[in-house]
């Protein structure tokens, strides 16, 4: 999915449970049932998370 400035989400669903996990253009993840609740978090940011730094 692009956000309305360009973006990109992804999110995927967890086979075999009623569980999506959603990763953010920032690298920040997110899990939650309600597809909803994915919607929002996402469409927030940078609100309700925060950017990961590098990786060691």
């Amino acid at each position: 999915m692009t956000g309305p400035t360009g973006e990109i989400y992804r999110v995927d669903w967890i086979p075999g449970t009623d569980v999506l996990h959603g990763t953010c253009h920032c690298g920040a993840e997110h899990t939650a049932q309600d597809p909803i609740e994915m919607w929002e978090w996402m469409l927030a940011h940078p609100d309700g998370h925060r950017l990961q730094g590098p990786r060691s």
